[in-house]
């Protein structure tokens, strides 16, 4: 095979965004190793400025006639493209809020850096992986690098007993999902890219048997633990409590928008013929997602714990998209997430400054804040209702898109349960709302009383302030000059080759398996 030949089929310019995060991630280590902690004060920005550049080099691969590389092993269309913008994004904010508090909790902040953008990484091949063998490897890549982030606080002994159970819970999802993925391989007669497994299956003659089924299941225990969806939520509210904070906030996002990539191409392009299997298996995970999440998320004292049920909820949410299986829904799916990136890390931005500041995330401490600090206040209420759905806020317009395409398929019980949980939701996060801005100077917590003043020329502050009033900016008006959002969710699903044909594929293979 000659040269040229072999560069048509490997087509590497598809993974530039990713080959600038390797070289981002390559210069953060080097930096560090010849000037060590002084290097500090800007190494964040350097990896910031690698990431917009990924991003920007995202931008120009839109609407690629040829998306397909390294032998269908990586797939670089405009689902993808959407999807690693996101698990970017939220990188950056991440690396926003974690350098006051990383260099705070004592440990290096390079390091930490750099597991990050390796997260990154996996976070964003996954996002496109065509094959079994990528699958995997952007899975345990993202999974290893978020078992280092949630115990890097090595002196604090919750990060350690988080990062533990988060560590077991998440080997057994991967052994689970590994078995899954072995008898697809062996079902399809050997094939590992996703478009021919389909075809592999219906020729074998496996079509309903039930050795798909048990695929079906494994594989959806494993997507179901990297999406923190009920009943594969365990691990999420020791973690969520455990964790430092800027990790959780990045796996609240980042890592959740790439296992709903890894959802979507997955099922619509190796599991066509037991198509309303899988949706009704995701009914079932949705609806426990958003009844335990929200149910549950009331009766919590911690800030974080609250987030982390809220953010099983919203997850719930999310799979309504899903279980529709219509454009209509994909495209309402990655709306959501796009304003679902800015709410919720404005919201964890809030709660950073509010440790940092306090050293507690407890509920009831927060009582009396809109006194010492409006602009957390602020922050922190419009994330809050913009979870809950309150309008013109974007999370407002986000779930009447995902209710519309639920609808509009038919999965009336999933949109009106969506519905009740929605004011469920509501109701804790405007108690958090109500204790910030209602409560007379005599009703303050002692916490509150003993507010620092806020300064934000201290050290690490200012990236802190950058991301806070970002995030707050785009939560705000996200809903009120939605149409960008809104045609780019349309646009990535409607130049998606993967996502036009499904109803023809499930013909086709059922003709096939009648023939």
């Amino acid at each position: 095979m000659d040269f040229a030949n072999l560069a048509s089929q490997l087509n590497a310019g598809t993974i530039v965004p990713e080959g600038i995060v390797i070289v981002t991630l390559l210069g953060v280590l080097i930096v560090d190793l010849i000037l060590g902690r002084t290097s500090s004060r800007w190494i964040g920005y350097l990896a910031i400025a690698g990431l917009f550049a990924s991003i920007v080099a995202l931008y120009f691969e839109w609407e690629n006639t040829n998306p397909i590389s390294f032998g269908g092993a990586f797939n670089g269309d405009d689902l993808s493209i959407v999807f690693r913008g996101i698990v970017a994004l939220s990188a950056i904010v991440t690396i926003l809020m974690s350098i006051r508090y990383v260099e705070q909790s004592g440990t290096a902040l390079a390091e930490f850096i750099a597991i990050l953008l390796t997260a990154t990484l996996g976070g964003m091949f996954l996002s496109g992986a065509g094959e079994l063998v990528m699958i995997f490897i952007s899975l345990e890549t993202l999974s290893i690098s978020s078992y280092l982030l949630t115990g890097y606080t090595k002196r604090d002994p919750r990060s350690n007993e988080a990062a533990l159970k988060y560590l077991l819970i998440g080997a057994s999802s991967t052994a689970v999902f590994l078995y899954g993925a072995s008898l697809l391989y062996g079902l399809s007669g050997g094939e590992t890219e996703l478009s021919a497994i389909a075809n592999g299956i219906a020729i074998s003659g496996f079509g309903q048997s039930l050795g798909l089924v048990i695929a079906l299941v494994f594989v959806v225990a494993g997507i179901g633990f990297k999406i923190s969806a009920a009943p594969f939520h365990q691990w999420t509210p020791d973690v969520y409590e455990g964790a430092p904070t800027p990790v959780i906030a990045f796996l609240s996002v980042g890592s959740k928008a790439a296992g709903f990539a890894l959802a979507i191409r997955l099922l619509t392009t190796a599991f066509p013929l037991v198509a309303d299997e899988w949706k009704f298996v995701f009914t079932a995970l949705a609806v426990l997602s958003m009844v335990l999440g929200n149910v549950v998320a009331l009766a919590q004292t911690s800030m974080k714990r609250m987030l982390a049920y809220s953010s099983i909820g919203q997850a719930g949410f999310v799979m309504i998209g899903l279980v529709a299986g219509t454009q209509a829904g994909y495209a309402s799916m990655i709306f959501y997430l796009l304003v679902y990136l800015f709410m919720n890390l404005c919201g964890f931005t809030c709660v950073i400054l509010f440790s940092l500041r306090t050293g507690t995330d407890q509920i009831v401490e927060y009582s009396g804040l809109y006194q010492k600090d409006p602009l957390l206040t602020l922050g922190l209420s419009i994330s809050l209702l913009s979870l809950g759905g309150i309008p013109p806020l974007a999370g407002f317009f986000g779930k009447i898109y995902l209710f519309w395409a639920g609808w509009q398929a038919g999965e009336y019980g999933l949109v009106l349960l969506g519905l009740v949980t929605t004011v469920v939701s509501i109701y804790y996060y405007i108690r958090v709302v109500r204790m910030m801005v209602v409560k007379e100077p005599h009703e303050m917590s002692d916490v509150v009383k003993n507010y620092p003043e806020v300064s934000w020329n201290l050290p690490g502050y200012r990236p802190l302030q950058v991301g806070l009033v970002a995030t707050l900016i785009a939560t705000s008006i996200a809903g009120i000059l939605s149409n960008p959002l809104f045609t780019l969710a349309n646009n990535s699903i409607a130049h998606t080759a993967i996502l036009q044909p499904t109803t023809v594929v499930t013909t086709q293979v059922s003709a096939m398996n009648n023939e």
